[in-house]
């Protein structure tokens, strides 16, 4: 079917069964060649709806005052030396973790995918975790940490140079020019999007997010503690992001969702749970008020499941209970007033003031 447009002298004619072979050409991999970036029309609407939530969550680091957590640090008997050193290995981890996360959305995955939607979102996704990095260094800066310390941590401590390497291997797998015409590469790919969305983003984060988020409760930290309470939501999101570009590409590349590849991602999680946990003792190496080592490992294990599953995957451990369900009120952000100090509505439209439903975390 043609369209004749008729301006004046000039006609123009429109093509849309070409337009319609080209809207059917979107592919998560292996789409239509383009140097141009046309959105529309839209056929992963979930990305875009995502970009535009992801865009209405907008915060910057240095509107959240950090005058209480100063003092706090500074006063040996507000807090102990337990709940410093959670600050720091939080502080430590996340510094490199935030960036290696970047790192393969830029470099491996948006240069990877065609659909110019699914670029968009990743595209916002990136910027994200550059402003979760920027967060880390007002943390730093404002507290007086010696960054070198930062540097030291993610180089020294095993239990991070660990996670570190679990996820960086399958992003250096990827960085070469690949045949995605192959099965063999689809599934590196898909396990990539697993790994960094499933179990990193998914799971890995959240034993030091509980821990933090855990002093804020407390009346500890509050300006570190809401820090993270915006990342929280913003990794919500991300972990969505993944999940939906890993089950579009299953669902358009079916040979490789072999229970071979099933089995695969679960011992990859299984793996990544046992990281997680091994860092969850060296970041409470001792139970403190209100904290407890073996509550935040329970909770790994919990979460884990809800990753696994939410990808059409069996769980690890079916039937958990969630261990930590105040999380759930923690990510309350309509709860929160006037801690910008009248700048809320600036920062967060209305649209972005979402309750975090224990289904999310």
């Amino acid at each position: 079917m043609q369209k004749t447009f008729q301006v004046g002298s000039k006609s123009f004619v429109l093509d849309q069964a070409k337009a319609e072979a080209a809207f059917s050409a979107k592919k998560v991999i292996n789409g239509r060649g383009t140097m141009t970036f046309n959105l529309l029309p839209l056929k992963y609407q979930w990305a875009y709806d995502l970009y535009r939530k992801m865009k209405a969550n907008h915060w910057e680091p240095e509107d959240i005052p950090m005058g209480k957590d100063i003092e706090q640090w500074r006063d040996e008997k507000t807090v102990s030396d337990v709940e410093r050193w959670i600050i720091r290995m939080g502080i430590g981890y996340f510094s490199a973790a935030e960036g290696i996360v970047g790192d393969n959305i830029q470099h491996v995955v948006r240069e990877l995918v065609t659909a110019p939607e699914l670029k968009l979102v990743l595209g916002r996704h990136a910027h994200e975790e550059n402003i979760h990095a920027d967060s880390l260094l007002y943390m730093i800066s404002s507290l007086q940490i010696n960054p070198h310390e930062c540097e030291a941590m993610f180089e020294d401590i095993p239990t991070i140079v660990r996670k570190n390497e679990f996820v960086t291997k399958t992003s250096h797998a990827l960085r070469r020019d690949l045949d995605l015409t192959l099965p063999e590469n689809k599934r590196l790919l898909a396990k990539n999007i697993f790994i960094f969305g499933q179990c990193m983003e998914g799971t890995q984060f959240y034993g030091l997010f509980g821990m933090v988020l855990s002093l804020y409760r407390q009346n500890k930290f509050p300006g570190i503690g809401q820090m993270f309470r915006y990342t929280l939501r913003d990794e919500s999101n991300h972990i969505e992001v993944f999940r939906n570009l890993f089950m579009d590409l299953v669902d358009e590349n079916q040979e490789i969702w072999t229970a071979e590849f099933k089995e695969e991602l679960r011992s990859l999680m299984r793996e990544a749970v046992q990281l997680e946990k091994e860092f969850i003792r060296d970041c409470l190496p001792v139970n403190s008020i209100g904290l407890a080592a073996d509550d935040f490992v329970a909770y790994i294990d919990y979460i884990a499941d809800r990753r696994l599953e939410s990808c059409g995957l069996a769980p690890l451990s079916p039937g958990l209970k969630n261990p930590l369900p105040w999380l759930a009120e923690m990510m309350d952000i309509k709860k929160e007033q006037n801690f910008f100090e009248g700048r809320v509505t600036e920062y967060q439209k209305a649209s972005s003031l979402n309750v975090a439903s224990d289904d999310e975390l």
